[in-house]
């Protein structure tokens, strides 16, 4: 029943955070304060420099670049067979392509360094024999596609990835990044790696459309399954599971395409690895989210979620959540999304005794998962409650408690809506049943809780200054109200049910709280009410009638 957030990715990560030392600075000159005069000078020198960035110096620029371009080209045709005669040239480009860096510190020249045709040139190095002049080439569009550069600079921005885009920059990294050595024996090539991906996640976010583009385009998605398929974990690795996130979180020609190449065999062979142990460090538990990301936004087709169910996902996910290792709240999730309106997938959680382990986490039996999970991240340096949950003004264990809860509710809302009759509806409601309907008792404690706060959010009526209707509903709806909705549909199961004693607790719990069933018809009216239609007037209209079918018979 869980609908996939847009991930809201933080700023983007530098390869190299530490700032190397400096050399040491000479004393000479009879200097007191003990610095180089003559260094500093280079410095106000160089500084000067950057400052007149103008249309004038783009042009020498280019100028400069194009005749070592041209010197490097005919030497190579001369001498095809004589690197040490090519090899001068080479460095000078080397050289150009580095002064080019420089441009990033004025994006509001890219439309005319566009204008002078420069950006051909340069991306057809990305295919230079020598790597070492693709590896700056790479270097250099990661600088000038920087986030931090076009912050502010919308227009340039635009207009220099548009000439990327003619000019084929996605087939060209992508090509490129095939002949990329990804390994610390090559500490450079596995920097352009990192840079290659840093600069498609540039372009996305100047055009979104290019998340579809350059896997229509290009062979990245294969890269990067190959690259997940890599048991040993580094930041190429982390960096690539972000970016396959990225192009599947709103992307449903994304999430089929990588559904054909075997991407969710891959993705839950990822996972895996981790079934029975936890991330060793901060980057990879984001790696491992990140993997989650992806295999919840590759289950929103209907062909994945089959995949996922022959490939035997429902019962790596119930020994994850056995395990109660850090993926135990995102294995509930991905089950979550393959049995949202998937029967078959419902079914095989029945039947391979997931319902008892379902229940054991809506009971809160995983509720010290936090503190063991906090213990033993702790030792190895890891702030898990930094890394896993989203904190607001509540204590951090009891948000992360009710995120398992919400999860949780949706999973168990999801079976209910899957499983209508036969014995595996039976079993689903003696579950409700037994204890003397403990599980009625703790549905109605989440129901009493979350309704309290969604009630709270409403009566904040400052917030909804300049918010229409809509707006205010989807901010309920993230606030709780949701989760609040899903508890009266599954108490609407329970009531349609028939079931003497399920429908005598409920009352009897109903009254100790001075409540009615009129309180949960209002939820599921307004549930019913704004239904769309995403799916097609006909599903629209067969949801509705579901919902009329419990407002009627409570």
């Amino acid at each position: 029943m869980e609908v996939p957030d847009a991930r809201n990715h933080a700023a983007k990560r530098k390869r190299d955070d530490v700032v190397s030392p400096s050399p040491s600075i000479s004393l000479s000159n009879g200097n007191d304060a003990g610095y180089d005069l003559s260094l500093l000078e280079a410095i106000e020198k160089s500084q000067s420099a950057v400052e007149m960035l103008d249309l004038k110096t783009l042009k020498k620029l280019v100028l400069s670049f194009e005749r070592r371009l041209k010197d490097n080209i005919e030497a190579r045709l001369k001498y095809p067979n004589q690197p040490d005669r090519f090899a001068d040239s080479e460095i000078e480009l080397h050289e150009e392509l580095q002064k080019l860096k420089v441009l990033a510190g004025g994006p509001e020249l890219y439309p005319d360094l566009v204008a002078l045709n420069a950006i051909p040139s340069i991306l057809n190095l990305l295919g230079h024999d020598n790597t070492d002049i693709a590896v700056d080439v790479v270097q250099l569009l990661q600088d000038l596609t920087d986030e931090d550069v076009l912050d502010d600079n919308d227009e340039p921005a635009v207009v220099l990835v548009e000439a990327l885009l003619e000019n084929n920059v996605l087939e060209l990294l992508v090509q490129n990044l095939h002949r990329l050595s990804d390994s610390d024996s090559d500490p450079d090539e596995m920097a352009a790696v990192y840079n290659t991906l840093a600069t498609i996640e540039n372009l996305i976010e100047v055009k979104p459309a290019v998340a579809e583009m350059v896997c229509e385009r290009t062979k990245l998605l294969k890269w990067l399954l190959g690259k997940i398929r890599v048991r040993e974990f580094d930041s190429n690795k982390q960096y690539a599971s972000e970016i396959l996130a990225i192009l599947l979180q709103s992307s449903t020609a994304n999430q089929k395409r990588l559904g054909q190449m075997n991407g969710v065999d891959v993705l839950l062979q990822a996972v895996a690895m981790y079934k029975s142990k936890d991330p060793k460090n901060p980057d990879e538990a984001e790696m491992l989210e990140n993997l989650f990301d992806s295999l919840c936004c590759l289950l929103m087709p209907l062909e994945n979620k089959e995949r996922f169910v022959k490939a035997e996902g429902v019962e790596l996910m119930i020994i994850i959540m056995k395990q109660k290792k850090s993926a135990y709240g995102s294995a509930i999730r991905a089950l979550d999304f393959a049995m949202t309106k998937y029967p078959p997938a419902c079914e095989r959680f029945v039947d391979v005794l997931g319902l008892k382990t379902a229940f054991a986490a809506f009971m809160g039996k995983a509720s010290n998962l936090f503190s063991r999970c906090c213990a033993r991240f702790e030792d190895i340096g890891i702030d898990i409650v930094k890394h896993y949950i989203p904190t607001n003004k509540k204590n951090k264990k009891e948000r992360y408690q009710e995120e398992l809860e919400e999860r949780i509710v949706s999973l168990i809302a999801s079976l209910f809506g899957g499983i209508m009759r036969g014995s595996r509806r039976e079993r689903l409601l003696s579950k409700f049943v037994e204890n003397e309907c403990e599980k009625i008792d703790r549905l109605m404690e989440l129901y009493l809780r979350v309704k309290a706060e969604t009630e709270r959010i409403k009566q904040l009526e400052l917030d909804y200054l300049e918010m229409d209707e809509e707006e205010k509903y989807n901010r309920r709806l993230e606030s709780g109200l949701y989760t609040l909705q899903l508890i009266a549909i599954i108490l609407g199961h329970l009531w349609c049910s028939e079931h003497a004693q399920m429908r005598a607790r409920i009352e009897l719990l109903l009254k100790q709280q001075k409540l009615t069933k009129k309180n949960i018809k209002d939820i599921l009216q307004e549930y019913h009410d704004n239904i769309g239609d995403l799916d097609g007037l006909e599903e629209k209209e067969r949801a509705q009638a579901k919902i009329q079918k419990f407002i009627s018979a409570l």
